[in-house]
């Protein structure tokens, strides 16, 4: 479903537009805001405000040579981000909120103040996903708790806005890149121009190609992005045009398997023979061929090298103005959003014969199902790829139809001389439609372990040479029809905040309160909703006439039977906080808020709602709800800046979570939790002529507090939760140029919540060099894993198995890139 419309909020500055503008002369523009203005009312200097937030530079992103937004966010005090599986669809969280899902649940991703997604944790299809940084950006701000849950929705952790150059300073750049010891190819170009005194513009975009930094057989990355924008300046404020297409394919490095030895408490993995845990995934040509039943129940063929294919067309509106005293702010964005994420996805990992026996039954034999050798024998199962190890994987293939969403937020600001001090009073609306409509298709196979992009699907024939697959399928679904499934939803929310800031000479004091109201509209297709469902039948996928084993085994869809979903739900989130200047370069704060987040898609498929009516089932809840409190320093003098600031959370959730039982096989769960979580945030940077350094650090402890499904966790940690996080870049400027390093580290985590198997703490360290031979053109080297460190994200097993094989993911090995760029 598409749903393209104006809210009436905006329709009153529509209004005022024109009139406005005609009687603006068009002599010398405003001076736009340059304070910190993401998730508060209204910007300003940042010793003034009751707020935790930090700021990174389009100089300072620059020297971090990141290969994706995870590696640009991991630099910020408080974020947590794992960022392994590639350039989108990273876990993110913020403050020792837990991390039980994928994405960014907590967390809003922004551009220009207003959200990409409604929701950042939707299966399959993060936000970041459909974000890329290139020369349009100017900034990333973020702001961590505080006034972040009642300046937007879902957004109780914080918000996170990637802010774009709009052309107030004239001319652009050109660069190439190249990977010196990787696949890629890249041309990022932006360019920003004053057409008049009152009228300028900015454009800029990328493209790249390559095979990546892992190897996999194929050209993995290919696409780009253009973003432009124009803004008309008058004397009392600014009207500003923006479009963004993006058409981009990256891959998706799902779990692989490692070896592990040692015990749970200091364990020591490695990759399997001929498997490379930091350069190889089971992605390869001959793992790319998908075959199902699509959502209407017709014969579909998908390619997984297609990974993670997103597509954006958006248009935006940004206008400013100052009438009677008031400020009035219109954002606007509507987005057409659609894509792919198909990906190969191991759910247990065995030696090759057993995984013959348990397929094939006795003396059952292998052969290679895919690829080059496909239909040759396998000789020695003990000795296939010299580790002898096969998967049992689910090919994954989701299709988005539709994550169309639109966004409005209109609000009015004024400033009030009230008793020697100035009253700030804001009032807005928000408003915004979110498509949720996809196909989920889950298929089972057999792969081999192979590095350098080789992978195999594997066939099995039993003792008597019968074929037990079908070139590496085992069945054209898994557990029947499990995650074969169509979601045509859409989430509608409104909601009306306002916030009073009363600032007198070293004392700011203020609350804001926000009030969610959702509309959940739509349906669901899939056996798993029960009633009688049926979702498995016989059908000829390959269309040879002949029936085999896994063609019997087809997950359908029971499309004359569809689950409804039709249910509202509302919520209040508020915030309070003091912010005392005790001197021009020193202030303390205290704040304390609550905010809420939707559950959205976490709910579905789930005993939460009654798929006859499509209300929620008695005792059950649409949203869950993050408390928060915050006392801070800040400190701010000539060339130093220090930040710290106490903090304490507590969150409860309802979300889908990925386990593993006791012989380390896979199940997903619905969870029903509580966490809680205290710690110390710093931020610091320090500049010495040519010297300076730039450091963070979160030192968090977080406790699960209540758990419905697993009683026995309550006190434990919450999975990849590590005491410590911190970066740190040391940087020295010379005169044709500079050089530094990014550190970047974390002290050990849990691989999951039941506290056995820990992920070892790293360090990484991210060098570069920029030198500037001859004015306007500038060289930079990136290395980023300088020393090829091993570095664990995130491991599915709960503990050593008897097998001593699990899955996990790794980030990336030393990877090199030089850059070249003209300015003018």
């Amino acid at each position: 479903m598409k749903h393209l419309y104006v809210s009436a909020a905006i329709a009153p500055l529509l209004l005022i537009m024109p009139a406005v503008a005609q009687a603006a002369d068009a002599a010398k523009p405003a001076k736009e805001e340059a304070a910190f203005t993401t998730g508060v009312a209204k910007g300003r200097d940042r010793l003034d405000s009751a707020t935790s937030t930090s700021a990174l530079r389009e100089s300072e992103i620059e020297v971090l040579g990141a290969r994706s937004l995870g590696e640009v966010l991991r630099n910020i005090p408080g974020i947590r981000a794992e960022y392994a599986g590639g350039e989108g669809n990273a876990n993110y969280s913020i403050r020792g909120l837990p991390l039980s899902g994928t994405g960014s649940k907590y967390v809003q991703f922004q551009e220009d103040g207003l959200p990409v997604l409604e929701f950042g944790d939707m299966q399959s299809f993060g936000p970041d996903m459909f974000m890329r940084g290139d020369l349009n950006l100017s900034a990333v701000e973020t702001i961590r708790g505080g006034s972040a849950s009642t300046f937007a929705s879902n957004s109780p952790g914080g918000v996170i806005n990637l802010i774009s150059k709009t052309g107030d300073t004239e001319g652009g750049a050109v660069q190439a890149t190249y990977g010196l010891n990787y696949g890629e190819k890249r041309v990022d170009a932006d360019y920003g121009y004053k057409l008049s005194d009152t009228l300028r513009m900015h454009i800029g975009g990328f493209y790249r190609e390559g095979e990546g930094p892992r190897d996999v057989g194929f050209t993995a990355y290919k696409g780009g992005q253009i973003k432009a924008n124009i803004t008309k300046t008058f004397e009392n404020g600014y009207v500003r045009l923006n479009a963004k297409y993006l058409d981009d394919r990256t891959p998706a490095y799902l779990f692989v398997p490692i070896r592990v030895t040692g015990t749970n408490a200091d364990p020591t993995f490695t990759g399997p023979a001929n498997f490379d845990l930091k350069t190889d995934s089971l992605l390869s040509p001959a793992t790319s061929n998908v075959l199902t039943l699509g959502r209407n129940n017709e014969i579909v063929q998908h390619d997984i090298r297609n990974g993670q294919h997103a597509v954006v067309k958006s248009i935006g509106l940004d206008a400013q103005f100052d009438v009677s005293g008031w400020t009035l702010s219109e954002k606007f964005r509507f987005a057409d959003i659609s894509g792919s994420n198909l990906g190969v996805r191991p759910i247990a990992v065995a030696p090759a014969f057993g995984l013959a026996f348990a397929t094939g039954g006795p003396g059952a034999t292998l052969a290679f199902g895919s690829g080059p050798l496909a239909g040759q024998a396998i000789p020695s199962a003990a000795a296939l790829n010299g580790n002898g190890l096969m998967t049992t994987t689910v090919l994954i293939d989701t299709q988005a139809k539709s994550l169309d969403n639109f966004t409005n937020d209109i609000r009015a600001s004024r400033v009030w001389e009230v008793g020697g001090g100035n009253l700030t009073t804001t009032v807005g609306f928000y408003k915004s439609s979110q498509d949720y409509n996809q196909f989920w298709s889950f298929l089972n196979a057999l792969t081999d372990v192979r590095g350098d992009g080789d992978t195999s699907l594997i066939d099995v024939r039993t003792a008597a040479g019968a074929l037990v697959t079908q070139n590496g399928y085992v069945a054209y679904g898994i557990g029947g029809a499990l995650y074969h499934r169509v979601y045509d939803v859409n989430y509608g929310v409104d909601a009306p905040y306002a916030s009073i800031n009363y600032h007198i000479g070293k004392i700011a004091v203020g609350g804001s309160l926000r009030y969610d109201m959702g509309n959940v509209d739509g349906t669901l297709y899939g056996a798993e909703l029960g009633g009688g469902r049926i979702g498995v039948a016989t059908v000829d996928i390959n269309s040879n006439g002949v029936i085999s084993p896994p063609e019997t085994r087809v997950a359908t869809l029971p499309l004359g039977q569809p689950g409804r979903v039709d249910y509202n739900y509302n919520y209040l989130s508020y915030s309070a906080g003091v912010n005392y200047r005790i001197a021009e370069q020193l202030a303390v704060f205290g704040r304390y808020s609550r905010g809420g987040r939707a559950s959205a898609d976490k709910i579905l498929f789930t005993p939460a709602v009654n798929y006859a009516t499509g209300k929620l089932v008695d005792g059950s809840s649409a949203y869950d709800t993050v408390k928060q409190a915050e006392l801070g320093l800040k400190y701010r003098v000539s060339g130093i800046t220090f930040n710290v600031t106490a903090f304490s959370a507590r969150t409860g959730e309802q979300n889908v979570q990925v386990n593993s039982d006791a012989t380390g096989a896979i199940r997903v769960e619905n969870i029903i939790r509580g966490y809680k979580a205290k710690g110390v945030e710093l931020e610091a940077a320090v500049r010495r002529g040519p010297f300076s350094v730039t450091a963070g650090a979160t030192y968090t402890d977080a406790k699960i507090s209540k758990d419905v499904t697993h009683p026995e966790f309550v006190g434990n940690k919450p999975r990849h939760q590590a005491d410590l996080i911190y970066s740190v870049t040391p940087q020295v400027e010379f005169k044709y140029g500079s050089a530094g390093v990014n550190v970047i580290g974390t002290t050990s985590s849990y691989a999951q919540d039941t506290n056995q198997l820990k992920l070892p703490g790293y360090t990484l360290v991210n060098a570069f060099v920029q030198v500037r031979p001859i004015e306007n053109v500038q060289l930079m080297l990136n290395v980023n894993n300088l020393f090829n460190e091993l570095a664990l994200s995130d491991v599915e097993q709960a503990a050593i198995p008897a097998s001593g094989v699990v899955l996990g993911r790794a980030y990336n090995g030393r990877t090199a890139s030089a850059t070249l760029r003209y300015t003018f």
